[in-house]
């Protein structure tokens, strides 16, 4: 599933279309994990794209008239294509601008979502119950510590709760954890202040480092210009079961932790 990373990389490719208007709106298959608005085509006729916003894994497209809410899923891509580019099997919805750009969801699995959020999109219900996003201040040591003095769940399913923090999905949090020298199972609550300064940072540092790498692409991520990302040739732990640790050589572990696959060295990240 593309994580923080590969959805701020695709909002940055998709700022092209910035002062761009809407000239057509098409639903080719409107059964995505919630139905695509069918107003939609009304709606966004003739609007000007004033802003590209990204919030967790959401990203925000700011129109005149209101902001549409796009997610990627588990599969899904957006690409930006000339209008002439025929759509493709699996390609459920385009808008297309005056400009001859079109902005086209491509999902396979149908898990991603078009939504609209109307003119208060923070107070959408997928948007208002969302933590601080990791890379701004908000996120820091005082208030991850506060947060988990009262969690008994692993430092691994609480780091990946986006009520405590957005976008660490499963292949950051394995890697920050791993940065940080944490045990994943380590309860979140017997994290003491040091240890919380670290692994802010070091959360920091790898979604910044993959935003630099263009994202990780292993399955279905490619950004809007159909080039893939290359952070997974940077991974310490994230799929790397019985590869030798890149610091220790010890053999990289695998467990599976709140139903996700969770890698570690069991020598680097001791209990």
């Amino acid at each position: 599933m593309p994580e923080l990373p590969e959805v701020e990389i695709t909002r940055r490719g998709l700022l092209p279309l910035l002062n761009q208007t809407v000239k057509n709106v098409v639903i080719r298959n409107a059964s995505m994990r919630w139905p695509i608005p069918a107003h939609l085509p009304q709606t966004l006729n003739n609007q000007k794209l004033l802003s590209l916003k990204r919030r967790a894994k959401y990203i925000l497209a700011d129109f005149e008239c209101g902001t549409l809410l796009l997610h990627l899923g588990m599969s899904g891509r957006i690409c930006l294509l000339d209008r002439n580019y025929p759509p493709e099997k699996h390609d459920h919805f385009d808008i297309q601008f005056n400009d001859g750009q079109v902005l086209r969801l491509r999902d396979p699995r149908r898990f991603g979502a078009v939504l609209w959020a109307g003119s208060n999109p923070s107070e959408h219900a997928l948007l208002s119950v969302l933590g601080p996003e990791p890379l701004e201040d908000s996120f820091n040591a005082k208030y991850l510590h506060a947060e988990l003095h009262t969690r008994s769940a692993a430092i691994k399913v609480a780091i990946m709760d986006s009520h405590l923090v957005v976008g660490v999905g499963n292949i950051y949090a394995s890697e920050s954890l791993f940065r940080a020298l944490i045990h994943p199972e380590t309860p979140a609550r017997q994290l003491t202040l040091k240890q919380c300064e670290k692994l802010v940072a070091e959360i920091k540092a790898t979604l910044n480092d993959a935003l630099n790498a263009g994202g990780s692409s292993l399955r279905d991520f490619f950004g809007t210009d159909g080039n893939p990302g290359y952070f997974q040739q940077e991974y310490f732990a994230y799929g790397r079961t019985s590869e030798p640790c890149k610091v220790c050589h010890k053999p990289i572990k695998c467990i599976r932790l709140g139903q996700r696959s969770t890698f570690f060295c069991s020598h680097c990240q001791k209990r």
